[in-house]
């Protein structure tokens, strides 16, 4: 399992429209996708317009290749990409150590 991080910033003052737009998308789009897991996006405490999306994939090409030169990956975006104050950062991290 790979897990994609993306670290992103919402438009300021566009908190409501912004989690709207991406429960969307993940739900009705990119949750399609195969190899996709799950997700779990998270709101910042001290900054509120940062938001972690995390997304879980069987493989690391199963985003970078599969999703992502794929239509669904267009239609991701028309979805979310508006309500962006600037292009996110993306990682993928592999599991060393769990509590569970």
């Amino acid at each position: 399992m790979i897990l994609e991080v993306a670290d992103i910033r919402a438009r300021e003052g566009h908190h409501d429209e912004f989690e709207a737009a991406v429960r969307l998308g993940l739900d009705t789009v990119l949750s399609t996708s195969p190899g996709f897991v799950s997700y779990e996006l998270r709101a910042g405490v001290e900054s509120p317009d940062r938001y972690l999306l995390m997304i879980t994939w069987n493989a690391l090409e199963d985003h970078t290749v599969g999703f992502r030169t794929s239509p669904l990956y267009e239609q991701w975006s028309a979805i979310v990409r508006p309500h962006f104050a600037e292009p996110p950062s993306v990682e993928h991290f592999r599991l060393v150590a769990s509590s569970a």
